[in-house]
């Protein structure tokens, strides 16, 4: 059974930075693709960043420049480095692994880590 579980988040002063962690668990050795999405109330989910197992990455236009991701192979461990948050930062972060193509792909959703960033 595979397992996205979050870890990193919590209070920051705004230009401050924080790095998230999924660690993952279960039989998928690679995922395709793992990604971070974020979501605060009343707002849709949105994608911050996303990378293959290829080396591929994107990002939101409203993070570049401040957030890497990164993916630890070995360790099957996805990382979210963000640099100079602001308020606006402030939301769920939540891990998100895909595998599979068409009608056998598989997602898999973390419970989310929050991150909250002071003015």
């Amino acid at each position: 059974q595979v397992r996205l579980v979050e870890s990193g988040g919590g209070l920051v002063q705004a230009g401050g930075s924080l790095r998230l962690s999924c660690e993952t668990s279960g039989s998928i050795v690679s995922f395709d693709v793992m990604g971070w999405y974020r979501q605060t109330p009343g707002e849709q989910r949105e994608l911050v960043a996303s990378a293959t197992n290829r080396g591929r990455s994107k990002y939101a236009d409203s993070v570049k420049g401040r957030f890497s991701i990164s993916r630890d192979g070995a360790k099957n461990t996805l990382y979210l480095t963000m640099n100079n948050l602001n308020p606006a930062d402030t939301a769920v972060y939540y891990c998100n692994a895909e595998y599979g193509i068409g009608f056998d792909k598989r997602t898999w959703w973390g419970r989310g880590t929050q991150v909250t960033v002071s003015s």
